[in-house]
């Protein structure tokens, strides 16, 4: 019989399953506490619960929240620490702690592997193996906090993975992640990454969730796009940015445009025009990013000077534009890269 998974579960399925087995309700917020605010690995760290309860929760669940750090980075230039976190079935995910004047940002991983194939992306070269549990995601928060000692404030799932292919259990970690019962963080402190998947933005829309939405644009038009993300091919960015004024209509949360720079293919001054066209009249910022180099692409990142051009003609155009720091480059930070190499070397299986 397959253990209960009882870090991904709600307050309410664990107050269901505790009173199957004849437990009073106070257990419910002792055993969901012990999970989301104290955050054990261990059921056997349960110094208030019964004995035989306790038996009864080793017999037929577990915690999945406590990863194994098998590698962990930490830059010499700014401090971020990148973690390659090993799974309870042995499979690898990674995670990237960055420290800002505002608090310490965690950029968590949400799919082992990533089946979206964009071509300058590290997570994807490896092809996708399996969703994560909502335990799993939240383990690398739990696992993160308590190697530093600290909490963590703001919340990007950005790392491994597309979360909105993993829409269900993705669902289920925001509520667990903001339950005020447990960690309690304000989804407002939270940004989701997507490649533009058109229904699953429909059905964030539908919760009307406090998160910041960022999608990866990365070109001004289709036919650039499709160079570099196979979604597009599925999506025409007509229909995403329908979709997203949809989402922008339901919720009055603007959306983040993430542009990847890339030298020669989508940095040129018609690009920026074009982007800005498309933009106009809709309740967005664009985030430029220097696309991160990995050895599988010849793709080379846009100098700084024209970054700020680039930045610079759009809000020229009324497109509020921000550039993204770089953290972590000493350490390559952006994430796969770390799961990659150590497959490579013959230790990943």
């Amino acid at each position: 019989m397959e253990r209960l998974d009882l870090a991904s579960m709600s307050y309410e399925e664990l107050g269901g399953y505790l009173e199957s087995l004849g437990q009073p309700k106070f257990r419910t917020g002792q055993l969901f506490q012990w999970i989301h605010q104290k955050q054990v690995t261990a059921l056997s760290e349960m110094t208030n619960l019964p004995k035989q309860l306790l038996e009864k929760l080793e017999t037929e669940g577990e915690i999945r929240c406590g990863l194994v750090v098998l590698r962990k980075l930490i830059s010499e230039l700014d401090g971020t620490v990148k973690y390659l976190f090993r799974l309870p079935d042995g499979e690898l995910v990674e995670s990237v702690l960055m420290r800002y004047e505002h608090g310490l940002s965690a950029c968590l991983s949400t799919q082992v592997g990533c089946r979206m194939g964009c071509t300058f992306c590290a997570s994807t070269k490896a092809g996708f193996v399996r969703n994560l549990y909502p335990s799993e995601i939240l383990g690398q928060l739990y696992t993160i906090q308590r190697d530093v000692g600290e909490r963590v404030s703001t919340i990007v799932l950005m790392g491994i993975g597309e979360p909105l292919d993993n829409f269900d259990h993705v669902l289920q970690f925001l509520s667990l992640l903001s339950d005020p019962r447990g960690n309690a963080l304000s989804l407002r402190h939270v940004s989701l990454s997507t490649c533009g998947l058109v229904e699953r933005i429909d059905a964030l829309a539908e919760h009307r969730l406090g998160l910041t939405l960022s999608v990866s644009l990365h070109a001004p038009n289709d036919e650039i796009r499709r160079q570099t993300m196979p979604v597009a091919r599925r999506y025409p960015m007509e229909d995403l940015l329908a979709a997203c004024r949809r989402y922008t209509d339901a919720t009055g949360r603007r959306i983040s445009f993430e542009y990847a720079l890339i030298a020669g293919v989508n940095d040129s001054r018609r690009d920026a025009e074009e982007l800005a066209a498309r933009l106009r009249g809709m309740l967005c910022h664009v985030n430029l990013i220097p696309v991160n180099e990995i050895r599988e692409t010849e793709y080379r990142q846009t100098g700084r000077e024209r970054i700020y051009e680039f930045q610079a003609w759009l809000q020229s155009r009324g497109i509020n534009t921000t550039v993204r720091r770089t953290l972590g480059a000493d350490i390559g930070a952006a994430c796969g890269q770390l799961r990659r190499d150590y497959a490579e070397q013959g230790e990943l299986f």
